[in-house]
């Protein structure tokens, strides 16, 4: 498949299961040499790995806790097996249902961990080995809640907040060499712990979940389409933002 991505070195965090891992192997399969971060799945990462060698591309997974800050700073450097890196996508996010009366500082201290320190780590450590004369791109997984913040997943939906003000910031900042983007995300995947989850749909425009295939289609928007968009937040929800 012909792509401006072949060749192109690609870190994505979480990229071991779910979105994620649908990322890498589409990335891979357009060229792009992909290193994967996990923090507990060393099984589904060398699976990852497996199927992007025989897409003809390399792979590396790496391990990191990314609710501690010197592993998530290291990360990028670990990174470079293969050259600098092109591309950083921060999708590595946790996801627990505590309301604001019942989140603990131990709750609290954690999304904002793993869900914004990290990526802001990520995303300084990678801007600092581009070149001068060189060209990058982040792209930061967010949520529609970031943007319609509610009552529930309160920790979880003010660090999805904070990471979209983090992506408008930077990409002043980090202009013109890097271009800092986000997709704010809606129904992509039923939960992991197979609950219920149709009421879910009830409440989108569009009527349905979105398909994996259309979150790599933006992605890849970003990834390489126009340089001149930077500091954009894209939903890709079906409309759920709107009501």
């Amino acid at each position: 498949m012909t792509s401006n991505l072949v060749g192109k070195n690609i870190l994505i965090t979480g990229g071991a299961r779910r979105i994620g891992r649908h990322l890498a192997l589409s990335a891979a399969r357009h060229g792009a040499n992909i290193i994967i971060h996990h923090a507990h799945s060393p099984e589904d990462a060398a699976e990852v790995c497996r199927e992007a060698h025989q897409a003809g591309v390399q792979a590396a997974a790496l391990t990191a806790d990314l609710n501690d800050a010197q592993q998530a700073a290291g990360l990028v450097a670990q990174a470079a097996l293969f050259g600098p890196l092109y591309a950083l996508i921060n999708n590595a996010a946790i996801f627990e249902p505590f309301e604001a009366q019942n989140t603990g500082l131990e709750v609290w201290q954690r999304h904002l961990n793993i869900n914004l320190t990290a990526p802001f780590l990520l995303s300084q450590t990678f801007a600092g080995q581009v070149a001068a004369d060189g060209a990058g791109r982040i792209i930061n997984l967010l949520d529609w809640r970031a943007l319609r913040p509610g009552k529930d997943h309160f920790a979880y939906t003010v660090s999805k907040a904070g990471l979209a003000a983090m992506t408008q910031s930077m990409a002043a900042a980090y202009a013109p060499r890097i271009t800092v983007n986000a997709l704010a995300l809606g129904a992509i995947l039923p939960p992991a712990d197979g609950g219920g989850a149709d009421h879910i749909i009830q409440l989108v425009p569009a009527g349905r979940w979105a398909t994996l295939e259309e979150v790599w289609q933006s992605v890849l928007f970003l990834l390489d389409g126009p340089s001149y968009i930077t500091g954009e937040i894209i939903h890709l929800d079906g409309g759920r933002h709107l009501i």
